[in-house]
């Protein structure tokens, strides 16, 4: 009851939802129409998104204040290798955050000087795995199906992690951070403040015009493709239906919350189970907004490898539970 409530009106802000639809309903727009369900989607996600960056980045800074980069890096570096990929990828499980979300969160882990093999794991698992999906998952597909999606959403995670880590792409991270340095963690209350505060400001500053554009994208994508048209392509089942699958999800904007019913749906009406999970990961992972955003804190290389590495795992989940459906159901 209290998760459901944390989960929907603080971390879902539906509450922001409804009071979005009911002042553009009082405007005399029809929510029901296309143009009206794009304007809602937009203003609806760019608050929620901007609410939830400036609250990530306030607290993570105020926090930082007392751990300044190189103190973090001592501290979270005990975990190297393989170990920090795995508690980089659970650390992502634990956050109920889409795409989008997770981004302000990566920035501050790479701000702080963690692995890069670190964050890339954290960002892989952050808006493909949380306890609220999974108790979702439970309760559509079952215990076996749930779980196993949980762990083998990790094990991408963390092979992703590794690989990105191995390349040693860390040149091809952006110059990102405007705000204030910290050279220790002796400062008063004031300070800390107006510091999380400054970097607030640094990071609204170098991301809202990103955050409008792909939200625009998704609120596009989110009213004008028909259902049916996805329905269609994800329910053919043929060799290449988990590649579609991928292919269909990746412009999709959602998070694992708005994807599992229209999962539950395509498994209905006869796609195959591999195939809807592909679609599932890939709506979560590699949304086109997220990416946008992911642009202006990567370079282009590290961004294809990114999108490589995930488009590989996610294709061969979906053909591994293309094989074992049949023992799951």
């Amino acid at each position: 009851m209290y998760w459901d409530f944390f989960q929907g009106q603080v971390l879902g802000m539906k509450w922001l939802n409804i009071l979005t639809g009911e002042a553009l309903e009082a405007l005399g727009i029809d929510l029901a129409s296309r143009l009206g369900g794009s304007l809602h989607f937009f203003i609806y996600d760019v608050i929620k998104i901007t609410l939830l960056l400036c609250v990530v980045i306030f607290f993570m800074s105020f926090a930082q204040s007392y751990f300044p980069p190189e103190r973090s890096k001592k501290i979270l570096s005990r975990f190297k290798g393989l170990g920090g990929n795995i508690i980089g990828a659970l650390l992502g499980a634990m956050t109920p955050f889409c795409a989008c979300s997770s981004i302000p969160i990566f920035m501050g882990f790479t701000s702080a000087g963690l692995p890069l093999g670190f964050t890339f794991s954290f960002l892989i698992s952050s808006p493909m795995i949380n306890p609220g999906s999974l108790v979702l998952l439970m309760s559509i597909f079952g215990a076996k199906i749930a779980f196993a999606y949980v762990l083998i959403g990790l094990a991408v995670a963390i092979i992703g992690g590794i690989i990105i880590e191995k390349l040693r792409m860390e040149k091809y991270i952006e110059e990102f951070s405007a705000g204030v340095k910290l050279e220790d963690s002796d400062m008063t209350l004031k300070e800390r403040l107006k510091y999380s505060c400054e970097e607030v400001a640094a990071t609204f500053k170098f991301v809202f015009k990103y955050i409008l554009i792909g939200v625009g994208i998704g609120a596009l994508i989110h009213n004008w493709i028909p259902k049916e048209f996805i329905e269609t392509i994800l329910g053919n089942k043929n060799p290449f239906g988990v590649i579609l699958a991928a292919a269909v999800g990746i412009p999709v904007y959602a998070d694992i919350f708005g994807t599992i019913p229209i999962a539950e749906a395509l498994l209905a009406k006869g796609a195959m189970l591999g195939t809807v999970l592909s679609f599932m990961m890939a709506v979560t992972d590699l949304s086109l907004p997220s990416l946008i955003m992911l642009r202006k804190v990567i370079k282009p290389r590290l961004l294809g490898t990114f999108i490589a590495v995930c488009t590989v795992g996610i294709i061969l989940t979906g053909y591994l539970f293309n094989l074992l459906s049949y023992i799951f159901i």
